[in-house]
């Protein structure tokens, strides 16, 4: 009877046993499951879709989709079966990558508005400025003829070197990307004053 008992208890927790892991390979697959099922709802960040596509080595353009993802260009072409957590569509419209503003005067209207509307409309990316002149280096004298010469757009001259105006720049806030060359007059005036 004891024998009866203790086989029957131990049937039944072999067939629990089985249960548990039965259900936890469900689990375990589900979530598996999950996991691939909301990669695939998002393939990328943002799609582009139906854009005429410039991509800079001056072939004409072709008509297709941009998948970015991380803030990357994860794919070019047709992804008329990927998805993204955001889509535009810019049929008839240009994609291209963005231009370089080699000769940039901005350095006063970056800090009046970081947000450089004027070019960034036009696709410009990246500013680079410091042709003949640049906001540093600056000695005291001409610290104080910078704030005299300000028209319409005034600001404080905060900075010595040009790399304390990029940063000046950057804590302000700044759409574009910003590089700039350390302007050979500036260097003179600097060591002649």
């Amino acid at each position: 009877m004891c024998e009866n008992a203790w086989q029957g208890a131990r049937a039944a927790f072999e067939g629990t046993w089985r249960k548990i892991q039965i259900a936890t390979v469900l689990i375990v697959l589900c979530a598996l499951i999950g996991v691939t099922i909301s990669a695939r709802a998002a393939d990328f960040d943002i799609i582009l879709r139906g854009g005429w596509i410039y991509d800079g080595s001056g072939r004409p353009p072709m008509v297709g989709d941009l998948g970015i993802k991380n803030d990357t260009i994860a794919a070019v072409g047709e992804l008329g079966g990927r998805s993204a957590r955001k889509e535009i569509d810019v049929s008839g419209l240009a994609v291209a990558p963005g231009f370089i503003n080699m000769l940039s005067w901005a350095t006063e209207s970056l800090i009046e508005d970081g947000r450089s509307q004027s070019d960034i409309r036009q696709g410009v990316t990246l500013e680079v400025m410091g042709e003949g002149e640049s906001m540093g280096p600056l000695n005291p004298k001409m610290k104080k003829e910078m704030v005299a010469m300000q028209s319409d757009i005034k600001y404080p001259v905060k900075w010595t070197t040009l790399g304390e105006y990029l940063d000046f720049l950057e804590k302000r806030g700044v759409s574009p990307n910003v590089a700039s060359f350390v302007g050979a007059t500036t260097v003179r005036v600097h060591e002649i004053d």
